[in-house]
């Protein structure tokens, strides 16, 4: 998945910026201007700092406002859109009109219900102590690892491990259960195993986390203190079982599957024939696992953990999973440790955050709303044109790889014809049937979601896959690609300045979106998805040979960005984000590839002083602008597979000849690699 940040999210032309030309008529005409250059820093050497010449003087200018943790074109789309759909919202709740079980009543009532502080404050931590006192009563290891089951399929919460249902890499038209490690609190395990200053710092702040949210319920000091350290120990036991990020890149690695009766016979703790039951899984005979070690692992810490220190744990995954949403007490214990993670000085404004949650809770039923009112249809049909020209530029890059012998392009050409796009919305909307809402149980509202929500996962299983379901809400500022489905998939939410707008040049429009296009394209040919063939499955279409020379083009660029410093002594992982960034270079290869089949592309004329050639590397550029807090710098080069905006924005360039010729960069710039050393892949 591309990232637009995961990081992570309408159609009116807002953030355009907009100069006055000149008249007509006696009255002003505005013109939209799409590569400002009053952004610009032109005092600096386009081959020495392409970053800040594309964005410099708009970089100074717009520091991180408080509520944030980074700002940029990113999170400009993304604070306009959640504003759209707080319009949106509130008209729902305030429609006297809308009929029961309408999607504006449904939508109105879950909005209205979490925007009702007055109820939620007097209720404080009363929604979870049924949860809680359901695990004082527990009384041996067998029962606690039951309830550990029963707990996720209620919203309660997800200790010890991750569990989901999805297709299984190697058989595609199967859905399967799949269980895969977790149980930890902080981003990564190498926050628990490391005791630099900043991972001590984070550790402090999650026992401090802890320890508050359990006197929150009434424990002592002392012994909440005693609990935060328990839990620490448990969770600090399963990171160090874990494996890393760069590991669970590999598909195979993480292909491991079992017959449910035999899986038990090395966790003896975790009786799996009836763990499923209790997770609604039933009729299965097989289980995939990611990582068969973590389970081992887990299976020994459960049978040395004293009971009562394990009903704790279980206790902490309740409160966790619970506080962002109790009374403010809880809600600021939570914002407290957020900011030593982020660094985010002023804690998001309630209305944003329900925002969010509606979205992410019922977005089916939000989207309807969203799409009527923010996405023409025109649009659809322009980005439909779009996906065409990328797939035939891709087409044609393939063809003429002089390092991929004629069998594997062929193989390559089989997979990119047969990619599925998906653009704006689903063509098939959930409906929520059977979810319950209420406008005055906010909290149970969120429970009776996260129960429907799992039912509504489960029930694949033993039925044909849905290729209609999304992994993104319509308002979502970011773009997929999904290899078991081999589809690339693009939410009405992107699909505006500065990636679309439908009357911007052909190089503004192929320089974002068509390189976003491109971007997803590449995933299905990066070092993870092009591990799976045409029809989706993780199965070898590759020589050998071809293998060989990908890896070593992969492995240079992966040197390239391990050579990018991020903070400090911080290094951009090449490996950790080594399919985005192949993602980035094949994805703007290809929208250049396109953009050069257009009349503009092909054309010398100059819009506002640059050329066509210039304007779409700037259009790639403008994406990329922004300001990040430390701290969130700092987590990311951990945890997100994506390389910080800076890089990104130089990273495919330098290897692209087209972009020495825009921008005349000669032998003694800064960013100059000799022509044989580019990397030139896809």
């Amino acid at each position: 998945m591309m990232n637009y940040s995961s990081v992570l999210l309408s159609a009116a032309m807002c953030l355009l910026s907009v100069q006055t030309y000149a008249q007509h008529d006696s009255k002003p005409v505005k013109k939209q201007v799409f590569i400002d250059k009053a952004d610009m820093d032109l005092s600096k050497n386009p081959g020495n700092d392409f970053y800040n010449y594309a964005s410099g003087t708009w970089i100074k200018n717009n520091p991180v406002p408080p509520k944030e943790t980074r700002w940029g074109s990113f999170n400009k789309l993304r604070d306009f859109n959640i504003n759209a759909v707080k319009t949106i919202l509130n008209d729902a709740a305030n429609n006297k009109k809308a009929a029961p079980g309408s999607i504006e009543r449904r939508v109105g009532d879950f909005y209205s219900a979490g925007m009702d502080s007055i109820i939620i404050e007097k209720l404080g931590h009363s929604p979870i102590l049924a949860d809680l006192e359901k695990i004082n009563q527990l009384s041996d290891l067998q029962e606690i690892v039951e309830h550990a089951a029963v707990m996720r399929t209620t919203g309660a919460g997800s200790p010890f491990f991750g569990f989901f249902v999805g297709q299984d890499r190697k058989n595609v038209k199967n859905i399967v259960p799949q269980l895969f490690q977790g149980g930890t609190t902080l981003g990564d395990r190498d926050f628990y195993l490391k005791n630099d200053a900043r991972s001590l710092k984070i550790q402090d702040a999650l026992k401090q986390y802890i320890t508050t949210l359990f006197t929150l319920t009434g424990t002592s000091q002392t012994e909440a203190e005693k609990n935060a350290g328990i839990i620490f120990s448990i969770e600090k036991t399963l990171a160090a079982a874990q494996m890393s990020r760069v590991e669970m890149r590999d598909p195979y690695k993480t292909y491991n599957k079992f017959p449910i009766a035999d899986l038990g016979k090395t966790t003896s703790n975790l009786n799996w024939v009836s763990l499923m039951p209790l997770m609604k899984v039933n009729g299965q005979d097989t289980v995939l696992v990611n990582s068969p070690k973590f389970f081992t692992e887990l299976n020994s810490l459960l049978g040395s953990t004293p009971v009562n220190e394990l009903k704790t744990y279980l206790q902490w995954n309740v409160l966790k999973s619970a506080a962002p949403y109790l009374s403010s007490d809880f809600v600021n214990a939570t914002f407290a440790y957020n900011q030593v993670i982020t660094g985010q000085r002023v804690q998001t404004p309630r209305w944003q955050r329900v925002s969010s949650l509606t979205d992410g809770t019922v977005g089916d039923l939000l989207g309807q709303l969203y799409v009527n009112k923010h996405f023409k249809p025109e649009a659809k049909a322009r980005m439909q044109e779009l996906v065409s020209n990328l797939v035939k530029a891709y087409e044609i890059r393939i063809k003429n790889l002089d390092w991929m012998s004629d069998v594997t392009k062929q193989k390559a050409l089989d997979k990119l014809h047969a990619f599925t796009p998906k653009i704006a919305y689903p063509d098939k909307w959930k409906n929520y049937e059977g979810l319950e809402i209420n406008k005055n149980t906010f909290f149970a509202n969120l429970k009776n979601a996260s129960a429907w929500s799992y039912n509504d996962m489960v029930n694949q299983l033993g039925k044909p896959v849905d290729k209609t379901r999304w992994g993104m809400t319509p308002p979502t500022v970011n773009a997929y690609y999904n290899p078991v489905n081999n589809e690339i998939v693009f939410p009405a939410g992107i699909l505006q300045f500065p990636f679309f707008d439908p009357n911007a040049d052909d190089a503004v429009n192929y320089g974002g979106i068509g390189a976003v296009i491109g971007h997803e394209i590449s995933h299905g040919f990066d070092d993870q998805g092009s591990q799976y063939d045409k029809d989706g499955t993780l199965r070898n279409w590759w020589t050998d040979e071809d293998r060989v020379k990908f890896k070593e083009k992969a492995t240079a660029l992966e040197k390239q960005f391990n050579d990018y410093t991020v903070l400090d002594t911080l290094h951009v992982n090449g490996k950790l984000t080594l399919g985005e960034n192949i993602g980035d270079l094949g994805g703007l290869n290809a929208a250049y590839e396109a953009f050069k089949m257009t009349g503009q592309g092909k054309s010398p004329t100059k819009i506002d002083g640059f050329t066509p050639d210039q304007r779409f590397f700037l259009s790639w550029a403008q994406v990329w602008k922004g300001n990040i807090l430390n701290e969130s710098a700092a987590q990311l080069i951990v945890v997100d597979p994506h390389s910080p905006g800076q890089y990104r924005t130089i990273g495919a360039p330098v290897n692209m000849d087209a972009w020495y010729e825009a921008f005349d960069v000669k032998p003694d710039n800064k960013l100059y690699k000799k022509p044989e050393d580019r990397i030139r892949i896809w």
